[in-house]
């Protein structure tokens, strides 16, 4: 009888909201009384010629009214919209948020009773002049319901743009990225489902580690599942099996669509199709809780954790910043106690800004917004801060002036030289964290994923596997007297260190300039100017013993710190070139699995060395160009140099937070293969082998 009643409901409400709305709901902007106010943004106003813009459709019920999901579930009515479009232009499907759950009289509801935007893509023309108006406008009907009483309405929706640069302001930039955080993110591998009498298991791929909460499947696929019938979700290894009932004469094959909401701010896009499900397993308590972490599966990620931050003591993203740690152990020579205090406070800098990049991640991640490891480089403000701060360290080292605090410790003051050993150990881990070498990758992305007390354990795994080479040279003698004994060759080799540091300014300025274009360049030009003549000119002061005043040098740390990092954010970042490599987009890597093409896709970024040791070493290799070639791969590359939620939430969906990641899709192939994150040439072309 339930099922009777919402199916002459929602037949009452289609014919009324497709036959004709009722004369106060029509228009956009009428006279009447609306309960649903709908309007129409683009991502930018001035996309360029042949580009692809995002449209949000904004939905904003009055209080106490709600709107449907593409599937309503029992009763209700979604969405229709009738486009009216620029010629060669198109749009793309409606990507719906995740709904809430509205039960009344039996019958489920799948609602939005707040603010909802539903997303499109505009496909521009190309070939248009600058400054050619692009009118786009919808005329719209959707349901409208309290808990007793539904209104059609109907209204257009319509914004005009204009062909241009395809700027996008921050500001927009950042409500995007807030709405597409609200979608669910795509799984790219394959769920399965079977049938037993009127019973449905749906077997969904989820790390064992994963956080639970109030899970639930919504279906997409009309009529595929019972929408009320409750939902008993199990967690059987990196699977999460959801068993419900389905209605009298459902359809028993073909693939079910649908979204698992895991937990609160997170969602997966899943395709079933029949196969085979797991039995047993262990039940997530009522879908309230933590499905229950598997201790095996939290010690891997630990030891991953710590491998990765074992490793990256030798990548060359961090061996500058580890030389001046090196240096201040061969001055504490042969006193121990000033050793191990020494390990210790560098220790301690590394755990507490592993932590708290970690925890900044975790909150910003959990207010919506679309955030992976290594965040910090991605924007070009830390950038320039950075590129100060290596300035100042390589004319430090050269002599051009002295500051204990960047001196690795220099003077044996035990405040001095733990002051410094901590600030060394800080700068370290902030330089060494965007550097996803062996095990630190996958062990970030599992972190992603997990309750937030266990998350920062992870962080703090990551921290002690970096500080550990120094931890065991200060509290093992052995290792400690295998140390050269302090000497004039030190002062020799802080010239010699000089060089790395200052190739890492160089680096940093390069990267300014990717992020920012010939303006960010100038600008790093002059800080790094400015920075070196205060500094030179402190350095003639402390040599003359005139001193410096501490209010000065204050000052002038604080100005030139606010201008790195205020003004290059607003800079227009350029346009970024890929070679010959179409640029990453979910769109079109779907249409070439589709059309069985194989695919290698990477992910990539200017800040990250190892990503391009791996480009100039294997991807460029011409054994390896050849026989892609002739194996007609398609080469598709994402770049995460600056931050890119799309491309955050696919590494997320693939296991990872950081890059870089290499995938590589075969023909007909369900998910692609995970290659490894050091490659070698061997490796690619055995992929294509025969």
């Amino acid at each position: 009888m339930h099922r009777l009643n919402g199916l002459l409901m929602t037949i009452l409400a289609l014919a009324t909201l497709f036959v004709g709305a009722p004369a106060h709901a029509q228009g956009a902007f009428g006279t009447g009384q609306r309960h649903m106010r709908a309007s129409l943004i683009a991502e930018t106003a001035t996309p360029a010629a042949g580009s692809t813009v995002t449209l949000a459709i904004l939905m904003q019920p009055d209080k106490g009214w709600h709107g449907y999901w593409q599937n309503p579930g029992d009763a209700g009515a979604g969405m229709n919209l009738d486009w009216t479009l620029p010629a060669g232009a198109g749009v793309g499907s409606l990507r719906y948020p995740v709904p809430q759950r509205l039960v009344i009289a039996g019958l489920m509801n799948h609602v939005f009773e707040h603010d909802y935007a539903v997303l499109t893509e505009l496909k521009v023309p190309a070939g248009l002049k600058a400054g050619t108006k692009l009118p786009v406008q919808a005329k719209g009907r959707w349901l409208v319901c309290t808990d007793s009483l539904c209104v059609p309405e109907e209204g257009e929706i319509a914004t005009v743009l204009t062909i241009g640069t395809g700027a996008v302001t921050p500001a927009t930039r950042a409500r995007f990225d807030g709405w597409r955080a609200a979608l669910p993110r795509p799984l790219d591998q394959q769920a399965s489902y079977a049938i037993t009498g009127n019973r449905i298991a749906i077997s969904v791929p989820y790390p064992a580690t994963g956080e639970t909460r109030e899970p639930w499947f919504y279906a997409v696929s009309r009529d595929r599942i019972a929408y009320a019938e409750p939902q008993a979700v199990r967690r059987v290894g990196d699977r999460l099996v959801i068993d419900t009932g389905i209605p009298e004469g459902a359809a028993i094959t073909g693939p079910i669509e649908g979204v698992l909401a895991v937990s609160p701010g997170l969602a997966l896009a899943v395709t079933a199709t029949p196969g085979a499900v797991p039995a047993g397993g262990e039940p997530v308590d009522g879908g309230r809780t933590s499905g229950g972490i598997d201790p095996i599966a939290l010690l891997l990620t630990l030891a991953g954790a710590f491998l990765g931050g074992l490793i990256l003591n030798i990548m060359p993203c961090v061996f500058p910043i580890l030389s001046l740690k090196a240096l201040s152990l061969t001055k504490a020579g042969g006193d121990e106690r000033q050793a191990r205090l020494d390990a210790i406070a560098y220790t301690a800098g590394i755990l507490v800004t592993c932590l708290a990049l970690g925890g900044v991640m975790l909150a910003i991640r959990a207010a919506g917004q679309e955030i992976g490891w290594a965040f910090q480089l991605q924007h070009p403000g830390v950038i320039a801060l950075l590129l100060v701060l290596m300035t100042a360290i390589t004319l430090n080292l050269v002599g051009a002036f002295e500051l204990g605090v960047i001196d690795a410790g220099q003077g044996r003051a035990a405040r001095g030289g733990l002051s410094g050993a901590f600030w060394t150990g800080a700068l370290a881990a902030f330089v060494a964290t965007p550097c996803a070498g062996p095990f630190l990758g996958a062990a970030m992305g599992a972190a992603l994923v997990l309750p937030w007390p266990l998350a920062l354990l992870v962080f703090a795994g990551l921290a002690l596997g970096l500080a550990a080479p120094f931890l065991l040279i200060a509290f093992i003698p052995a290792a400690r007297s295998r140390l050269p004994k302090p000497g004039a060759w030190m002062n020799r080799l802080k010239h010699i260190l000089a060089i790395p540091m200052g190739l890492t300014a160089a680096g940093l300025l390069w990267l300014l300039w990717r992020q920012t274009g010939e303006q960010g360049l100038a600008l790093g030009l002059i800080l790094a100017f400015v920075a070196a003549v205060l500094l030179v000119m402190i350095g003639r002061r402390q040599r003359r013993g005139s001193g410096t005043h501490a209010a000065a040098i204050l000052i002038g740390c604080l100005a030139l710190g606010s201008v790195a990092l205020a003004v290059p954010p607003v800079l227009d970042a350029p346009i970024r070139a890929v070679g010959d490599h179409a640029a990453f987009d979910e769109a079109k890597l779907a249409a070439l699995r589709a059309n069985g093409k194989p695919v290698f896709l990477y992910f990539t970024a200017d800040w990250c060395l190892t990503c391009k040791v791996n480009e100039a070493g294997a991807l460029a290799n011409s054994d390896v160009i050849a026989a892609f070639d002739k194996a007609g791969v398609q080469w598709m590359v994402g770049d995460w140099t600056n931050a890119d939620p799309a491309i955050t939430r696919f590494l997320e969906a693939n296991g990872r937070a950081g890059v870089p990641l290499y995938l590589y899709y075969a023909p007909g192939a369900r998910a692609p293969q995970v290659l490894p994150q050091v490659l070698t040439p061997g490796t690619l072309t055995a992929l294509v082998a025969g």
